[in-house]
């Protein structure tokens, strides 16, 4: 029960953290920002609002495990499998529903609420399924193949729409 508490909080401070983080290349930009936030308005750049918050939030959730004594299995996993799902999930609902209404603040906001609860509901289950041999090597091989991922593709996107910031008419970094 503790567990689902923290996992609510979670959620929260992940959407809260995104806000933030959506901010924090332009405050401070330099090539270690610009691999963990984004550097544009494309929708690629976005899904670091996903990953980020998730793996922030983690960390706090891992010492509140440890120090309410919460069981849990497959740490690095479940941050691993609920930053990817998530982004899965985001650009499920996202897509489609802005091909029909356009991009609007709301519902971006509201479908990033939506894709933090799903993501937090993926590293539950994932923290209280029977230890996975190698998990911690596994998550940890998902979240650093993510950051290296978007370190790439923030650099050298791909001529595509998902890399499109549609209000600079550019792709990748900023001129």
């Amino acid at each position: 029960m503790l567990m689902t508490k923290i996992k609510i909080i979670s959620v929260v401070l992940c959407l809260l953290l995104s806000v933030v983080f959506h901010f924090l290349y332009t405050a401070f930009p330099s090539p270690i920002t610009s691999i963990f936030f984004p550097v544009n308005e494309s929708i690629w750049e976005h899904m670091k609002l996903i990953t980020m918050p998730i793996i922030f939030t983690s960390i706090i959730e891992y010492f509140l495990y440890k120090s309410f004594n919460i069981p849990y299995h497959n740490f690095t996993l479940a941050i691993g499998i609920s930053s990817l799902f998530g982004i899965m999930f985001y650009l499920i609902l996202y897509l489609p529903i802005t091909s029909i209404f356009k991009h609007n603040f709301i519902i971006a906001i509201v479908i990033l609420l939506l894709t933090f609860i799903f993501s937090s509901y993926i590293s539950y289950i994932v923290l209280n399924t029977n230890q996975v041999k190698y998990s911690n090597l596994i998550g940890f091989l998902l979240i650093f193949i993510n950051i290296i991922i978007f370190a790439i593709f923030t650099y050298n996107p791909p001529k595509n729409y998902l890399f499109y910031d549609t209000q600079t008419k550019s792709y990748g970094m900023p001129k």
